[in-house]
């Protein structure tokens, strides 16, 4: 089974893309969802997480409180590097197994959705790298709207990540996702096809 790595900066438009993919057919894993599961409550590693940055990263029900563990990676890079210690591994055995079930089931490609696919060099798994980008200035707007912080708050976020052109320049295949959203299928039908160029198998979202 071909293996392709989806990723972009925050609010690039990956989840967008992946969602044009699926709609292809094409499987797509998303590795926020894995990490959701590996920190829900009940598995280990919340509680590694509560007692290696406090109780304060959890809510009343026991649950991770995102908002605030971002908070405190935000304010301190040391933090951020050790939750990324912590999670990582967790994160990729559990996408690592669904890929193996896709492949055992005959999926003759996959694709797996990452924020820091690149940081955590998991890109170095796939066949393939396609990424999602826009102009920062339109980062920042979406950052700003979906997450309702100030323009000051939405560059922290930023800054907190590897910069687009970083990932840029290992991609196989690049989108823009900047422009109306509905020119965004074709922008992705043309990235795929030049993906199938080297992965015969990519030829399903023509």
């Amino acid at each position: 089974m071909r293996r392709v790595g989806l990723t972009g900066g925050i609010a690039t438009g990956k989840s967008k893309v992946g969602g044009v993919l699926r709609g292809c057919g094409v499987s797509v894993l998303d590795a926020d969802q894995a990490a959701r599961v590996v920190v829900a409550r009940g598995q280990p590693l919340l509680d590694q997480i509560a007692a290696h940055f406090g109780a304060e990263v959890l809510l009343a029900d026991g649950a991770l409180n995102r908002r605030r563990l971002r908070e405190v990676i935000l304010a301190n890079p040391s933090a951020r590097r050790d939750l990324d210690a912590m999670t990582h591994p967790a994160i990729w055995a559990l996408l690592e197994a669904q890929l193996r079930a896709l492949a055992d089931g005959g999926t003759p490609i996959a694709v797996v959705e990452a924020a820091l696919m690149v940081e955590a060099g998991w890109h170095r798994h796939f066949d393939a790298l396609l990424v999602a980008t826009c102009p920062e200035v339109e980062q920042v707007r979406r950052v700003m709207i979906r997450d309702r912080v100030s323009r000051e708050g939405a560059h922290a976020v930023l800054e907190a990540q590897l910069p687009n052109r970083d990932k840029v320049a290992l991609a196989d295949a690049v989108i823009d996702t900047y422009g109306p959203v509905e020119l965004l299928p074709d922008k992705v039908r043309v990235a795929w096809v030049q993906l199938a160029r080297g992965l015969p198998a990519a030829s399903s979202c023509g």
